[in-house]
């Protein structure tokens, strides 16, 4: 009796296990690159958040290249994934990418950075426009309506890029005495942001704040102004450890602070209800916060 029962028992356990490893169905995170923190932290937050809910989740870096893009969504649609999240490298070049989820029948999400095509459940960022109105708001306060000002734009072709400038021109656009004296791009690259602010510093004698896409840039352009010795106001964008630092000791006066984390965490729930077969909005904005010391 005692046999039959042990035997029973670990039948059921068997039949328990077998059935959690069935239902620990299997999502895919492509990101852009896992070379800035903050899709690192992104990251983190989607992984803690699959872990939460009982999916596996499979991460694969993109290194900002956007053949190896299509190279691991290609991977993880082999590996039979229930849904793929995908940070893109660039908004029209991952059109590939999704379409290939598309021809396998794998839901797609994207998070951060839109997508310009192919077909998408949905999408979770922070609203871009907004924050880069906030960062205009700020530094034509902080320079009381009057002076010049330098743009550090991201990646061309993404859509943070692309939002983040819009929302910015928004509002200096509209200051006659805010004058955007240079806006080149950076790729949203601390080195890149270094030199270009150099070569900027050397052509412009005359400026007095920078408003850059992201705190890597920023921190690069920081130290180009540390080494010319001038006074110049900079506001990035994230609210990255490192911009947080900086603004914490005054070097940087501000950043448009997203919340990387919760855009993972966001990200892997509303995939959790794409799975299931729920309903979720085309669009879930993200909110954003100004840092400052």
């Amino acid at each position: 009796m005692r046999k039959a029962l042990t035997m029973a028992v670990a039948a059921v356990a068997l039949l328990g296990s077998t059935m959690t490893a069935q239902a620990a169905e299997k999502m895919a995170l492509v990101v852009s690159t896992l070379n800035n923190p903050f899709f690192v932290t992104l990251k983190d937050g989607a992984a803690a958040k699959a872990k939460e809910l009982g999916y596996e989740l499979l991460v694969l870096d993109s290194q900002n290249d956007p053949a190896k893009e299509l190279a691991n969504v290609e991977d993880v649609v082999n590996k039979k994934v229930s849904v793929l999240l995908i940070n893109p490298t660039d908004s029209d070049a991952v059109r590939s990418a999704v379409r290939a989820a598309n021809r396998a029948k794998v839901p797609v999400v994207t998070l951060d950075r839109a997508a310009n095509g192919g077909e998408v459940a949905s999408h979770i960022a922070s609203d871009n426009v907004a924050g880069g109105e906030m960062a205009g708001t700020l530094i034509v306060e902080l320079l009381g309506g009057s002076g010049n000002v330098v743009e550090l734009q991201g990646v061309p072709g993404t859509s943070a890029a692309r939002d983040r400038g819009q929302g910015f021109h928004n509002i200096v656009d509209a200051e006659a005495g805010i004058k955007v004296v240079a806006s080149q791009p950076a790729d949203f690259d601390r080195t890149k942001g270094l030199n270009v602010m150099e070569n900027i510093l050397q052509a412009q004698r005359d400026v007095q704040a920078v408003f850059a896409h992201n705190d890597e840039m920023a921190l690069g352009a920081l130290k180009a102004i540390q080494a010319s010795g001038r006074d110049i106001k900079v506001v990035g964008f994230d609210g990255t450890d490192d911009g947080v630092a900086a603004v914490n000791n005054g070097t940087m006066v501000a950043t448009v602070a997203q919340q990387a984390a919760m855009i993972g965490e966001m990200g892997v729930e509303t995939a959790a209800k794409v799975v299931k077969g729920e309903a979720v909005p085309d669009y879930t904005p993200v909110p954003l916060k100004v840092i400052q010391k």
